[in-house]
């Protein structure tokens, strides 16, 4: 449909969304017009209960394609294509489920580092370097919280060495400035920068086998093997060092506002939700350890 084209453009010029989220919009529309036959008089209720009885999706990923049809009939109705929007008195209702993040413990996490202080890639020069980006990479990822997505983007040029920060791009193209403050993550940063730029290869910083920028597929399996070596929570993945960032920055007196900067949160809200897992920690070495209790 001509229509659905020019709705992308329009995005795409107006709306300054990631290619990710523009992948996800188009991937909503396209499902929603395959299952209605006429967009301009649609049957809304219809398509959310066949979401939501036939397809068992969840109220988060229903609520998100709403949104995506949302906006689309704001689109067609702003430039005359239909009278009004089908949303227009429709409201919708969902269960706010709210996950308490996943984490790892410190011991896990130590378990991890001490996993990079022993170079299994072997001594060739090839071997060296994937050693120095999986030890870059790992450190990066605990010492800052930041996302796969985001480490995935960071190009030498962004590593500002009289500064020791690291330009970071987040989601919504939004940018922040990350400082290292661990001696031993900066250390291994500018080792690997110094590789890189020897071979001067690419623009990125963490590379993949082949010399491109790794994906952030690439570095959940990296971040799997050292998991796997580490004897740690086998379920976990790259993310829970994020939230293990943040819980510990929370737990260990920082203040929520400063921890939303840090993490790159569009709203504090976001963040708050970590509050919550360091009050759960407490109560739980409270309720073991408080010797109060015995007596």
């Amino acid at each position: 449909m001509n229509d659905l084209k020019n709705f992308i453009i329009y995005l795409k010029a107006t709306k300054n969304l990631s290619p990710k989220t523009l992948i996800a919009y188009q991937s909503d529309l396209k499902q929603f017009t395959a299952y209605e036959k006429d967009v301009y008089s649609p049957d809304v209720c219809g398509y959310v209960n066949h979401l939501k009885s036939d397809l068992n999706l969840k109220d988060t990923t229903i609520r998100r394609k709403i949104i995506s049809l949302k906006i689309y009939y704001e689109y067609l109705s702003d430039n005359g294509l239909i009278e009004k929007s089908p949303f227009t008195n429709l409201k919708f209702r969902f269960k706010q489920e709210r996950r308490l993040p996943k984490t790892l413990t410190v011991k896990e996490v130590k378990r991890l580092l001490d996993c990079l202080n022993v170079n299994d890639c072997g001594q060739t020069d090839f071997g060296i370097k994937i050693y120095a980006r999986d030890c870059a990479l790992i450190d990066t990822l605990i010492s800052t919280g930041i996302r796969i997505g985001e480490a995935s983007a960071i190009t030498i040029d962004d590593v500002i060495i009289p500064e020791r920060t690291i330009l970071i791009h987040g989601k919504g193209r939004k940018q922040r400035l990350i400082y290292i403050s661990s001696a031993a993550t900066w250390e291994r940063i500018i080792k690997l920068v110094k590789l890189d730029k020897k071979e001067n290869k690419s623009e990125y910083l963490f590379l993949n086998r082949n010399g491109g920028r790794l994906s952030s597929r690439g570095i959940e399996e990296i971040y799997k093997k050292y998991a796997k070596k580490a004897h740690i929570n086998e379920h976990s993945t790259p993310h829970y060092l994020r939230h293990t960032f943040a819980t510990n920055l929370l737990a260990n007196g920082a203040d929520l506002r400063s921890v939303q900067e840090i993490l790159g949160h569009s709203s504090v809200a976001t963040t708050q939700i970590y509050t919550e897992v360091t009050t759960k920690r407490k109560k739980q070495v409270l309720n073991k350890y408080n010797y109060r209790n015995s007596l």
